[in-house]
């Protein structure tokens, strides 16, 4: 498979290295999955961060948060309740955890290539107990005057989708869980229609349905309602295993534009696009066959968690055509590329029924 993505001849842009830790006692695992905006004329990411303390041999250990600050969890590895066979999550005793913590970190730069972390800025760690295991894969939607924040929170309880919204980057409303487990991929447009906020989300199940995309609307951003299945897994496809959002869809006049992950039985991530329709977001006009960007450089193989390219934050370029897509490679990196919304068309199969 080909894909049609230009990618930075500077990626990757951000590994571990390049940040400090939250706090003494852990280290940076991955960078993952940024959420991206401008503000006061900048580029910005809202990178997700994930730490855990050094591993010592023949122990596995792992940090979550408690009401009075990090704990670190030690497991030895022959214990007989440990299953570990997946290097993001592991079972204990029937209970779920995360091998990392993560939180989001603000990073910013004058050219969109360079990034640095501003003075004056939080960290945006989880609070309370439905955000124990840590906040994840934030997006970011300007409406209103105000920047909303949807990101992944995960607890013992399961993931759903959290949002906090600001209007400086240093001051924050927490609205709590907005999208119960389990759920996540939440992406709000970034302009009402017909008077209603919109939403693209991925609710999941194990037993009956999938891992789709679906829609949601809101008389107010907060609570959500009227949700419907917008685009499903594709058999014998790159889509096969699961899709969800990546950032708000691209307002074009052919309809909304949205770039969306998709993986196969074989955990691949790529990416590819769906066209929906400007009155109606409900009604998917077009889907792109085969994706629009393939893991394929080293940074994209080998990670942390290899053959993955996955974006949750993109910038339209003022040209109308330009695409410019941030993006976490093998849950480790974060990279950037280059995209014309007209070659993304091309690749697009209307539905004609």
């Amino acid at each position: 498979m080909n894909d049609i993505a230009k990618r930075f001849t500077e990626n990757p842009l951000l590994s571990p290295a390049d940040l400090k830790s939250s706090s003494e006692g852990l280290e940076i695992t991955c960078l993952l999955n940024p959420g991206v905006f401008k503000f006061e004329n900048k580029t910005w990411l809202i990178v997700r961060v994930a730490e855990r303390p050094g591993q010592k041999e023949g122990i596995i250990s792992f940090p979550i948060l408690t009401e009075s600050g990090t704990e670190i969890i030690e497991i030895q590895l022959d214990d007989a309740d440990l299953i570990a066979t997946d290097a993001r999550v592991i079972n204990y005793k029937k209970v779920d955890y995360l091998t990392t913590l993560s939180h989001l970190r603000l990073l910013c730069s004058d050219d969109g290539i360079r990034f640095y972390e501003p003075e004056g800025y939080p960290l945006l760690m989880g609070e309370g107990i439905l955000q124990s295991f840590g906040i994840e894969d934030c997006r970011v939607t300007f409406l209103d005057d105000k920047y909303y924040l949807t990101f992944t929170a995960v607890s013992g309880n399961g993931v759903g989708v959290g949002m906090r919204s600001t209007h400086d980057w240093k001051q924050f409303e927490s609205h709590g869980m907005i999208m119960p487990p389990h759920n996540k991929d939440c992406a709000i447009f970034e302009e009402k229609i017909n008077g209603k906020y919109f939403a693209l989300h991925r609710p999941s199940s194990v037993d009956i349905g999938g891992n789709f995309i679906w829609l949601a609307e809101s008389p107010d951003a907060i609570h959500w309602g009227n949700h419907k299945c917008i685009a499903r897994t594709r058999e014998g496809h790159w889509d096969s295993a699961r899709v969800g959002a990546g950032a708000s869809p691209i307002k074009t006049e052919k309809g909304w534009l949205e770039i969306y992950h998709g993986a196969n039985s074989q955990h691949q991530y790529c990416l590819g696009a769906l066209l929906l329709d400007l009155d109606d977001p409900s009604k998917v006009l077009a889907r792109t066959e085969d994706p629009i960007m393939v893991p394929t450089a080293p940074y994209e193989l080998s990670g942390f968690f290899g053959n993955v390219v996955f974006t949750n934050g993109h910038l339209l370029d003022p040209d109308g055509d330009t695409l410019t897509l941030y993006y976490g490679a093998s849950d480790e990196f974060v990279c950037g590329a280059h995209f014309s919304i007209n070659e993304i068309f091309t690749m697009l199969k209307y539905n004609h029924a």
